[in-house]
């Protein structure tokens, strides 16, 4: 149910995004807090910003808020960078002071159907001046800008200083019913039956106070932390319209199901209000509360920051917090997941392993494979990690291999059987075998020689790749019998690696192989 809730609004947001008034598409840092120069691309209304602490995901967003000038909207500001990142001087001559390089922030982004840019930099002496790209007579776009920390909204600090209210002499407070807007994002979100919200103060102040559906009413002073930070951010965002919302560590004090109820509401909110919507995390419940294209993944090298290619499935789940006691399998496409799926259907048994023991992932591309190896490495996780590549990948797997060295660790690399792909071995095993296979398929087995003869003539004269000639034929061929290609790939796979030999057999021994030594800690 909430699976296909996040979906929906998933499809909702990509569309929307083309029609909204005001986007920033990306932003660009130069020498800034040791970044010497990164662009980060929001490709979804709802980014994640992840990463490692120190990684500038905080730079990065407070970066995107000097873009605006929301002094005509509704208690805005300007924000200029030198609020945001200022620098420490003293006039005394033995007083360390921060350096100030030459600083650029550069931002594309739409505006009122036009797509332009702008340009913060700081020049050698501290200032900051902006740019417009050679537009004469340009302004700063104009937009709300809203920015907190989740954490400084349960700050019982910012609590106390509510208590001047009770003290209130001077003007008369004002007790005020919640928007329902409010009190309905606060209904979804947290695991409180609220009869009402009330807020008490002045124009500048205000306290809050619940009132339960079961009689109980309470101030900010005995909510639980977690509570009044979504309160308070429910309280200050239900209302805008058009707005960059930009909130670090948006997951500070609250369970996981409240994170992802969280960011179910926000993603609502963006759809209805037109709003952009940026977060920080370290959390993976949040991760996967937006799609992939909506997580911006974050990474420290030596003398810059990067953005890494999203982390999908099992790399993400090994860095942000899931189980460290299972198995990491990482394969380049979903044909090779298949296959691995269908060599440990055979050895699962012989091994021990149970379902929840083994994660295997695919999907991020070979050519990024040596950049994870070095990541892993570096977070102490390549013990728990399994590479497996297609049969054409000897080069990658010896740059893995490489990666690996670099940090002083070893990686496990498999490849899988076939020169030109798995495609083309399983294409070969139904060639062989078609009376066999053809049972498994619900076809005769004079049918599926037919397909497979037609097929190998129809592609005879292509001029692709092997490996994409053997792809596409073995798609045709599956998916013109009514099956999926990945289900009919397991499905061979297992049936070789039952067998006294092969190929296949070759690579059976050498994952069991793998797997035991993970079993029992012996390394690689």
């Amino acid at each position: 149910m909430l699976k296909r809730q996040f979906e929906t609004v998933w499809n909702q947001l990509r569309m929307k995004r083309s029609q909204l008034r005001s986007y920033l598409d990306d932003v660009r840092i130069e020498n800034l807090r040791g970044i010497a120069d990164l662009k980060v691309s929001l490709q979804y209304p709802v980014t994640v910003l992840a990463g490692p602490n120190a990684c500038g995901k905080s730079t990065v967003l407070f970066a995107t808020a000097c873009l605006y000038d929301s002094r005509a909207t509704a208690g805005g500001t300007r924000r200029y960078p030198s609020d945001l990142f200022p620098g420490f001087r003293s006039k005394q001559q033995d007083i360390p002071a921060d350096s100030l390089p030459q600083t650029v922030l550069e931002y594309s982004y739409q505006h009122e159907g036009q797509r332009l840019q702008m340009r913060w930099r700081r020049g050698g002496r501290g200032k900051w001046n902006k740019s417009f790209f050679g537009r004469p007579k340009a302004r700063q776009p104009q937009r709300t800008v809203y920015i907190r920390t989740l954490a400084s909204l349960s700050n019982p600090a910012e609590v106390r200083s509510l208590l001047q209210l009770g003290r209130q002499t001077r003007q008369a407070l004002q007790p005020e019913a919640v928007s329902a807007s409010l009190l309905a994002f606060a209904h979804r979100v947290l695991p409180r039956r609220y009869a009402s919200l009330v807020e008490v103060g002045t124009p500048k102040r205000e306290i809050l106070f619940a009132e339960l559906e079961m009689g109980a009413r309470y101030s900010e002073f005995h909510m639980a932390s977690g509570e009044r930070a979504v309160l308070r951010l429910s309280r200050e965002i239900s209302e805008l319209r058009d707005a960059l919302v930009l909130v670090d560590e948006v997951e500070a004090g609250l369970h996981p199901f409240t994170q992802q109820q969280l960011m179910l509401e926000l993603q609502r909110l963006a759809l209805r209000q037109d709003l952009q919507i940026i977060v920080t995390t370290h959390s993976p419940v949040v991760l996967d509360s937006v799609p992939p294209e909506g997580r911006v993944f974050l990474e420290r090298t030596d003398d810059n920051v990067v953005q890494q290619e999203t982390f999908r499935d099992v790399l993400q789940r090994a860095f942000y917090g899931r189980p460290l006691d299972r198995l990491h399998v990482l394969c380049e496409d979903r044909v090779g997941k298949a296959v691995v799926q269908g060599v440990m259907d055979v050895l699962a048994g012989d091994v021990g392993l149970s379902a929840g023991d083994l994660d295997i992932g695919c999907d991020t591309g070979k050519d990024e494979f040596p950049q994870h190896a070095r990541a892993l490495a570096r977070f102490q996780q390549l013990d728990s990690f399994l590479f497996v590549l297609d049969g054409d990948a000897g080069e990658v797997a010896g740059q893995v291999s490489a990666a690996a060295q670099e940090c002083g660790q070893l990686a496990r690399v498999l490849l899988l059987p076939g020169e030109d792909g798995p495609e083309q071995w399983v294409w070969e095993r139904l060639a062989r075998a078609h009376s066999v296979y053809a049972e498994t398929l619900g076809v005769a087995p004079e049918v599926l020689r037919q397909e497979l003869d037609q097929l190998a003539r129809s592609f005879e004269a292509s001029t692709d790749r092997p490996s994409e000639i053997a792809k596409n034929r073995l798609s045709v061929l599956i998916e013109g019998l009514g099956r999926d290609v990945e289900s009919v790939c397991r499905i061979v796979a297992c049936a070789e690696a039952s067998g006294p030999s092969g190929s296949l057999v070759e690579f059976r021994d050498r994952l069991h192989d793998a797997v035991r030594d993970w079993r029992t800690g012996a390394g690689v």
